[in-house]
């Protein structure tokens, strides 16, 4: 499990279609360990020389960005969250559920109005939502154009890869895990319309 509250902004050193090698400057990182590279849950492989290496599978880089990534590129890298720190965002799986875009950005004062096209059913305003492993607050919500705006503030430019955003960038995008088991809870358990109570059902039963 993650928070969203990146830690590093990592190099990739190589990838390849099974293999992707980052540089960081975290410690601590061992064979094994899970690790979020743009929001997507890795295991370490192997540690060596200030560059921890994962193998990607095949279904890891047809659902995420993963398979755009070169050597050079920069990346979001948040370690695994421990059972005593601090919950500082929301709670991430580092499991995406779709490839969005960036919309377009505008300034607003000192922070970063970003809109995303992805889809929005499990989205509501003032939720979180993960955008390349970062959680974010969803300052507002188009549905129909099947969109999302956040705010990003000075801080979050600075600590992660926002900072080179730009319209038309791929982005790997998390729902709240909360929501989706809402959704299917109510999915599973919810009443066939016929048996729904209405107004006419209940003037029937002589209320």
């Amino acid at each position: 499990m993650f928070t969203g509250i990146i830690e590093d902004i990592g190099t990739i050193k190589s990838a390849s279609l099974r293999r992707l090698a980052v540089v960081t400057r975290l410690d601590g990182i061992a064979d094994g360990d899970s690790v979020a590279v743009d929001g997507v849950c890795l295991t370490a492989t192997s540690v060596a020389g200030g560059a921890v290496a994962f193998d990607v599978s095949p279904e890891t880089l047809s659902r995420t960005t993963l398979g755009e990534l070169r050597a050079g590129a920069r990346v979001n890298i948040e370690r695994a969250a421990r059972p005593d720190g601090r919950l500082g965002g929301h709670i991430v799986q580092g499991h995406v559920d779709n490839i969005g875009r960036v919309a377009f950005l505008r300034r607003e004062g000192n922070s970063l109005l970003a809109t995303f096209g992805a889809p929005v059913e499990y989205i509501v305003e003032k939720g979180s939502v993960a955008v390349n492993g970062v959680s974010l607050t969803v300052a507002s919500l188009d549905g129909k154009r099947r969109r999302f705006t956040a705010a990003i503030v000075p801080h979050t430019l600075e600590m992660t890869t926002f900072k080179n955003l730009r319209a038309g960038m791929s982005v790997n995008i998390e729902y709240d895990i909360t929501a989706k088991y809402l959704d299917k809870y109510a999915a599973k358990y919810a009443a066939p319309s016929s048996q729904k109570l209405t107004r006419e059902k209940l003037k029937n039963a002589g209320f």
